[in-house]
């Protein structure tokens, strides 16, 4: 029998602990480590499935110059011979990495060593910078170090948390599940502060609909008035907060509850009920994410939370912190040996002592002085033509930076591209001068540090498949090439680990809590057996004492920014953000055929009143435009939407669609102290667009297909994938998609309907449905003849003997029960809660994130039971 791995999740920064047992050359089952901190033994629904994405479908497997296959010792020369030449010829700034947060902490120490230490550059910067560099600056200037002085433990403390631009009940399933039990065991109260009413604010206590880009009025309205009811703690403030001059007489002034009120667009009495619930219940966690940090104000936006937490003494205390939950697995460790270009290594930055102190423990020949350049910067810098090499690590830009046409132009121009990561063909690597395959999640080895500053092993239960390599051995076989040997001899990642220990303990003398001294004579055995533990200490500052000169911690002066009106041409704002089930640019995710169940399709959602005003229905495709581009997706009536503002998800690609491209739109604006490029609140304009026909494509097998139409987009099924499309002219010419074999047709000319099945072998190998007035059949049926043993012509029916019924879109994705599903389940058995349902059909037991959505279809069930009934 094949022995459980306990490793952890390569989704968000959770951090969550998972039992891999392998059963078979590339199969897994995936289990949630019980014993560990962050998750104990709950899985969210990505998690769930991960055993669903280790295959080989899509796998870089071996070297690639250009598009031939190539040697290491090949590839490695070139990569190293570029980089040198580039350097001698332009100087060291004229090179740079991008690099992820899907790294391990051991990747990123070794290229960060790299650029930093010896190419002389600090122009190594990470898809971090996207998510939670604004946290970073405002822990910074707070703290005077990146802290994140809260654990998970805190929330099972509290007696209010408070969620600010964080869909936690999709983007943090199991920190959700946890809120949830502290609301269940204590009577935690909860309140959301966003500007879409998400499925996190399904059963909240109060939901704040502010509109974008007004929270620094909101947290600095809140201290004023804990300032003004006598809440916050002078006492704690003269013995360990610095306040600048002029701080508290502008807090005091033009942050009264009606003008924040008014600000904010919100009513006043529900701004008094939060600002109540706050100042009476000393134990509170702020939990921040996303909303706050990707804003051209972000710092700021994080900085009036800390001054609020500060100002009242509500840190260093159980269940009182507050608390930045980032995005990746590992957006914490890189944050720790340097992999933003804005520090050095080990929390320090670039001071001259730091500077000198680095290079001496590296004895580096050629130390980088200063901050380097941000992601945004960087591919503008390359399409100006001054970085001439690029590295792009575990991560793909072309999809995720803002205004990624530009991006693409960049990734085109730039004269020499490398891209290591483990899928071939990206929407950024179709540029690539060399490919280098590296290892995946499930073959890595190395350590994770989450987002309450817990480290744990990343521990391999697969083989390395082709000639795959882990990162760290890419980036320090190209070092050698460079020349430095000695400086990169390292032969297993624990190697690395207790470099990166000591260099944290070095000279350190209190200065920094990023302190791994205990870890630094880690042995081999040890390091394989780690188990999970926290650096920092259970409950940082709980002495009052923070990581600046004077011991003290700083309040920020932070303004509210102006906000424009719409302008004539750009009329709504545009927000971005993730979808439950799925994951950054899908290059995992898409390969689940469950997850892809819960959103099939990229939609831009928009309320009703703006969608009716403009024509636009239900399901209808719509442009989304602004400055940068354009893409469409397709419209989905919510109420949670403000009016003025549409959303749309930020993971489609042109590998898996012609539209749903989010990535196209944003503005390349960034805040001016973090460099994290603002995606919530970009101008916008939304227009309805015209189809003549629209149909579906059912493909067995998984060779993608390039489907010539004006709306395709793909989604993996067990056995193919499906591709939903629309168009206009002849849809004739989607035929040629389907696979050669035996063919059955059947043709409704007064509906414009022709539907069409190709059987090779008795088994189906396509399906093409289209229609010009008609309606579509349920796609699950015909998704399920991919795998049966035998099909026949009545496959045109779309259904099988007995009229079996529809499941009904998915909810419940751990165990693929379907909307109509539960309706049934919940009128026929009167069921009257969630839990009743978990219990008869297990919908919402698992991971947790589809409880929103359950209590919801209870509110609706008079209705949905009428529309059931017709």
């Amino acid at each position: 029998m094949n022995q459980a791995i306990r490793t952890t999740c390569a989704y968000c920064g959770v951090g969550c602990g998972i039992s891999a047992t392998p059963t078979g050359p590339r199969s897994v089952t995936i289990k949630g480590d019980e014993a560990h901190p962050a998750n104990g033994g709950r899985l969210c629904s990505k998690g769930t499935h991960l055993g669903e994405t280790v295959g080989l479908e899509g796998r870089l497997l071996h070297p690639m110059i250009g598009n031939k296959r190539a040697s290491w010792d090949k590839s490695l020369d070139l990569v190293a011979k570029k980089f040198r030449e580039t350097v001698d010829r332009y100087g060291p700034d004229s090179v740079a990495f991008y690099v992820s947060g899907q790294l391990l902490t051991e990747d990123y120490y070794v290229a960060n060593k790299l650029m930093k230490g010896f190419i002389g550059t600090s122009n190594i910067d990470t898809n971090s910078r996207l998510c939670m560099s604004s946290a970073v600056a405002g822990h910074n200037r707070a703290f005077g170090e990146d802290i994140v002085p809260a654990s998970y433990d805190d929330l099972d403390e509290a007696d209010l948390i408070v969620l600010v631009g964080s869909n936690t009940a999709w983007c943090h399933p199991i920190v959700y599940q946890r809120i949830q039990a502290a609301r269940a065991a204590r009577g935690t109260k909860l309140v959301v502060i966003d500007p879409r009413r998400t499925e996190t604010c399904e059963g909240a206590d109060l939901h704040l609909a502010v509109k974008p880009g007004t929270d620094v009025a909101l947290m600095n309205g809140l201290l004023a008035w804990c300032d003004a009811e006598g809440i916050t703690d002078p006492a704690f403030v003269a013995d360990h907060v610095n306040a600048p001059e002029g701080f508290w007489e502008h807090i005091r002034t033009g942050h009264d509850l009606w003008t924040t009120a008014k600000t904010c667009d919100i009513a006043p009495a529900l701004l008094e009920q939060f600002y109540k619930l706050f100042a009476a219940t000393p134990r509170t966690v702020t939990m921040f994410s996303q909303g706050i940090n990707q804003s051209i104000r972000g710092t700021d936006q994080v900085n009036a939370i800390l001054n609020v937490h500060l100002a009242t003494g509500r840190i260093g205390k159980p269940g009182a912190a507050p608390f930045s939950i980032t995005g990746q697995p590992n957006a914490m460790g890189g944050r720790e040996v340097g992999g933003l270009a804005s520090t050095l290594a080990a929390h320090m930055d670039f001071a001259p002592e730091n500077v000198e102190r680095v290079g001496r423990f590296w004895a580096a020949p050629a130390m980088a002085t200063k901050p380097g350049l941000k992601a945004v910067d960087l591919f503008r810098q390359i399409n100006e033509g001054r970085v001439k090499a690029l590295w792009v690590m575990a991560t793909n830009p072309a999809v995720s930076l803002p205004d990624a046409g530009s991006v693409r132009e960049a990734l085109e121009a730039v004269p020499f591209l490398v891209v290591s990561d483990i899928i071939a063909d990206t929407d950024t690597s179709v540029h690539a001068d060399v490919r280098l395959p590296a290892a995946g999640w499930g073959e890595k080895d190395g350590t994770v540090t989450n987002s309450d500053r817990t480290v744990s092993r990343q521990r391999p239960f697969l083989a390395l498949p082709g000639e795959a390599k882990p990162d760290w051995w890419i980036v320090k076989e190209v070092a050698r090439r460079m020349g430095w040997r000695n400086a990169f001899a390292y032969d297993r990642p624990a190697d690395i680990w207790r470099e990166h220990a000591r260099l944290t303990a070095y000279q350190n003398d209190g200065a920094r809590l990023l302190n791994l001294r205990a870890q630094a004579t880690i042995g081999n055995d040890a390091y394989e057996a780690m188990e999970p533990f926290r650096w920092g200490g259970e409950r940082p500052f709980a002495d009052g004492r923070f990581s600046t000169p004077d011991g003290k911690a700083r309040l920020v002066l932070t303004k509210q920014m102006e906000l424009q009106e719409p302008l004539k041409a750009w009329p709504m704002t545009l927000n971005t953000g993730r979808y439950r089930d799925q994951w950054h640019t899908m290059t995992r995710t898409g390969l689940s055929p469950k997850l892809a169940r819960h959103r099939e399709e990229p939609l831009v959602d928009i309320h009703p009143q703006d969608a009716r005003d403009l024509g636009i229905a239900d399901g209808d495709l719509a442009r989304v435009q602004t400055a940068q581009g354009n893409s469409i997706f397709r419209a989905s009536l919510s109420e949670g939407q403000r009016r003025g503002e549409i959303f749309t998800p930020i993971h489609w690609t042109d590998q898996i669609s012609n539209g749903g491209r989010t990535g196209l739109l944003p503005r390349p604006l960034v805040d001016p102290h973090s460099g994290q490029p603002g995606f919530k609140s970009t101008p916008a304009a939304i227009e309805k667009v015209a189809t003549e026909w629209k149909g579906f494509l059912i493909l067995r097998g998984e060779q993608p297909a390039k489907v010539p139409c004006l709306w395709a987009t793909r989604v993996t099924v067990p056995g193919g994938a499906l591709y939903e499309v629309a168009g206009n002219g002849d849809p004739a010419r989607l035929e040629a998609c389907l696979p050669k074999g035996d063919r059955v047709e059947a043709v409704d000319l007064a509906r414009g309907t022709r539907r069409i099945a190709i059987i090779r072998e008795g088994k189906l190998a396509g399906v093409l449905f289209v229609t010009r007035t008609g309606l579509l059949p349920s796609r699950d049926w015909l998704i399920g003849q991919l795998e049966a043993e035998e099909v026949g012509v009545s496959v045109l029916a779309a259904r099988g003997p007995g009229n079996q019924p529809d499941k009904g879109a998915t909810i419940c994705v751990c165990f693929d029960i379907g909307l109509n599903q539960i309706v049934a389940a919940i009128r026929d058995q009167s069921l009257v809660d969630v839990p009743a349902i978990g219990k008869a059909i297990g919908a919402g037991t698992n991971c947790g994130s589809c409880r929103p959505a359950l209590a919801n279809i209870l509110a609706q069930i008079p209705q949905e039971t009428l529309h059931a009934a017709e």
